[in-house]
């Protein structure tokens, strides 16, 4: 028992021992690890002391170069500002001594007027003297002669005024006579001559314009994509623009058919533009053809400038410019209206700088005189009328105005500018070749032909094609069914029997189409 209480204080005096001897090497080795420490961070310190000064030596150099930057900057800067202020002195000096010559010659220049003054005025004194001393001379004659002649001044004069009035009666009569023979025996020569002049000196070629446009292909493999799947493209093209597409044996061409050139223009360069595209299907003959209608619309415009540009004419309104590209596309019996409008326009020019007139305003009447052949829309009124009215709102002068509307004499002449346009008129339209009548009554058929079916309600599109034997019209279908449908060909068809002329039968398409569409997006 005792042995083993001894163990355990043995035990224990041992743990206390070791204890403190770990205790005594961990004190020891925080004493290395702090001096160690220690030494590191005064190193560091003592390098970060060192790189300051190498930092703060080079930014004071950086601050040395910039301080001598700036101040040749600034030495420059006033070297400039020193010599534009010497060159304004030497301005000056230069103004003033320019200033002091010109005072010294203004006064020089002003005491020789005053001399000359001096001069004229002691001239004119001279010459008063002079001419009362001949007055005076005047009256004494003027008495003596009354003395011998027993009669006043005044009754002299009255007897000799008496006597001169007689004659010259005389004499102006026989000379208004003789005038007025003579006139009348050259007036017409002279008409004739300054006629035949003005027609020599223009010369203009004429072509008769056709219904028909030839449009040539590359191969004909095309024709089959024009005509599509059972004809689906074509009759998408003749619904978008109201133009017969014939297509037959002719080898590598399709023809155009419709009396107004404009719609065969619009199916010329959308047949163009399909053809090259490549893509010729119903949506895109729509999309084409619209965007044909826009330039063909801004090519009007052009065409208009063109020749007003041509013909030397300014200030016209816009809208009358606009009148005149549609020319382009319109003919008068045959005649193209631009290129009459424009040979009136020159023979007018000519005519009337024979006459000794303005020419620049007859050309300007005679390229305006058939305006009202192009309406926007259908009307009543003749074209004549109308060009005046056209030419009074956007305004034109008055003898402008007056020779358009007295072309054709359906109002009174009031200027010499309107016998000329008349004239002229006459000249470009009566020679052999220029006008074809039957073409102006046939297009005229075919346009009464599609008012017709503008008369009914629901009918959005309406195409005389085939020589008028044919009349198209296309419907809204959100207003017409297709019970209507039929009903309105048969009203159409009765209107047209009973209210117009026209040789053979003329068959009513009504087309009503339903389209759905929807954007997904």
């Amino acid at each position: 028992m005792n042995e083993y209480i001894i163990a355990i204080i043995a035990a224990v005096v041992a743990l206390i021992i070791g204890f403190f001897l770990a205790k005594t090497l961990e004190k020891k080795s925080a004493a290395g690890a702090v001096t160690a420490a220690k030494k590191e961070a005064e190193s560091i310190i003592k390098d970060a002391k060192s790189q300051g000064e190498t930092l703060k030596k080079d930014k004071m150099l950086q601050a040395k170069e910039k301080f001598l930057e700036l101040k040749s900057e600034h030495e420059k800067v006033i070297l400039t500002r020193d010599k534009k202020m010497n060159d304004a002195e030497k301005r000056i000096r230069d103004k003033e001594s320019q200033v002091s010559s010109e005072t010294a010659k203004t006064k020089k220049l002003n005491s020789d007027i005053e001399n000359k003054i001096k001069s004229y005025e002691e001239r004119l004194s001279v010459l008063d003297k002079k001419k009362a001393e001949v007055d005076k001379m005047h009256r004494n004659q003027i008495q003596q002669l009354e003395v011998i002649s027993s009669l006043s001044a005044d009754e002299a004069k009255e007897q000799l005024m008496l006597s001169l009035k007689d004659e010259a009666k005389t004499q102006a009569m026989a000379f208004v006579q003789t005038s007025i023979e003579e006139s009348k025996m050259t007036a017409q020569q002279e008409a004739k001559k300054i006629i035949i002049n003005t027609i020599q000196r223009i010369g203009t070629e004429e072509a008769v314009e056709n219904c028909v446009s030839v449009f040539n292909l590359e191969n004909d493999d095309v024709k089959g994509r024009i005509i599509g799947r059972e004809g689906r493209n074509i009759r998408a093209i003749e619904a978008a623009t109201g133009v017969e597409i014939i297509v037959d044996d002719t080898p590598e061409a399709i023809i155009l058919s419709c009396f107004d050139s404009v719609r065969r223009e619009i199916a010329r360069l959308s047949l163009h533009k399909l053809v090259t595209d490549g893509r010729i299907h119903p949506a895109r003959i729509e999309e084409v053809v619209k965007k044909t209608s826009r330039q063909i619309e801004e090519e009007i415009i052009d065409v208009g400038k063109r020749t007003v540009i041509d013909l030397g004419i300014h200030g016209l309104h816009p809208e009358l410019i606009k009148a005149v590209g549609r020319m382009k596309y319109r003919s008068s019996y045959g005649q193209n209206l631009l290129q009459h409008s424009r040979e009136v326009a020159k023979l007018c020019g000519v005519m009337a700088s024979e006459l000794g007139l303005n020419p620049k305003l007859a050309k300007r009447a005679g390229l305006l005189h058939d305006i009202g052949k192009v309406p926007e829309s259908e009307t009543e009124l003749p074209h004549a009328i109308l060009g005046m009215q056209w030419a009074e709102k956007y305004g034109e002068k008055p003898e402008v105005c007056n020779a358009i509307g007295a072309h054709h004499d359906e109002v009174e002449m009031t200027s010499l500018l309107s016998p000329i346009v008349q004239v002229c008129d006459a000249i470009s339209g009566a020679r052999p070749g220029a006008r074809r009548q039957v073409l102006d009554s046939y297009i005229q058929r075919l346009k009464d032909l599609e008012e017709v079916a503008f008369g009914f309600g629901g009918v959005n599109k309406a195409y005389a094609i085939q020589a008028g034997r044919e009349l198209r019209v296309m419907v809204e279908s959100e207003k017409v069914s297709d019970e209507k449908a039929a009903q309105l060909s048969f009203e159409i068809s009765q209107k047209i029997q009973t209210d117009m002329t026209y040789p053979g039968q003329v068959k009513v398409t009504v087309i009503r189409e339903t389209r759905a569409v929807n954007i997904a997006k």
